[in-house]
């Protein structure tokens, strides 16, 4: 516990941790990035997220009954990012504000978030968004901007829902039809447009034409972010029709 004054309203309490540091470059947060905890009792998280020889932290973390616990100041570099890239940027930490969802993740059959607990997240979303003017496509999973390492928050999370609270940016997807338009591997011009729309958006995916397993990697975090449907890293019709649609929204 720590005497120190949350930012947001929404926060409950403020439980300090060590493992921040100055942000660096720009400064400020522009983008806010969202986390399961993926272990198996928030009180498991928390004490991982305070402990100094973990060295990983977050800003908030909700939990399940939607209290809300803020463990590093909005102004300093929380360690929750990782290895990262978003739109060229590559020290997510610094450019972010961070919030860990208290979920067992994957690993733990990836139950639904309850209402409470997302009704928090929207608005505390809400507030850190409003306060720093962050672009709704700021909003970001961990598996965005981290495809190869990160799964979270997953494909159950209701993105919609967010984006109904005022949170985010989202579209219905494209309904499912036909198979995969390139095989594993599979080089040439469309291959690299797709690349292309996916970086255009902000992924961190290389224009090398060849649908390898980057590029499978960032297909799959934006089905499960955006067309969660289908999780499975094939660019089908779908998931090329939805990244049209959002990369048009951004005009």
């Amino acid at each position: 516990m720590s005497d120190l004054t949350p930012d947001s309203q929404q926060a409950a309490r403020f439980v300090a941790s060590p493992n921040h540091g100055p942000r660096r470059g720009q400064g400020r947060p522009d983008c806010l990035i969202l986390h399961y905890t993926g272990m198996s009792t928030g009180e498991a998280a928390l004490d991982l997220l305070v402990d100094p020889v973990s060295e990983v932290s977050a800003h908030y973390l909700i939990w399940e009954d939607g209290r809300i616990d803020q463990l590093v100041a909005e102004n300093r570099r929380a360690w929750h990012a990782g290895k990262a890239l978003w739109k060229g940027e590559s020290d997510l930490n610094s450019a972010s504000i961070g919030i860990e969802i208290v979920n067992p993740g994957h690993d733990g059959g990836l139950p639904p978030f309850p209402e409470r607990q997302i009704a928090a997240t929207i608005a505390l979303a809400r507030d850190i968004c409003s306060r720093w003017k962050m672009s709704p496509e700021r909003v970001l999973a961990h598996s965005d901007v981290a495809p190869l390492r990160k799964r979270d928050p997953g494909e159950a999370f209701p993105w919609e829902a967010l984006w109904r609270g005022g949170v985010g940016h989202w579209i219905p997807a494209a309904p499912l039809s036909g198979p995969p338009l390139f095989n594993h591997e599979e080089e040439g011009p469309p291959v690299r447009a797709l690349q292309a729309m996916l970086a255009l958006y902000g992924y961190g995916v290389e224009l090398s034409g060849v649908y390898d397993r980057h590029t499978r990697a960032a297909v799959t975090a934006f089905q499960r972010h955006f067309r969660p449907e289908r999780v499975d890293g094939e660019a089908d019709a779908s998931t090329v029709a939805t990244l049209k649609a959002l990369i048009e929204g951004l005009a």
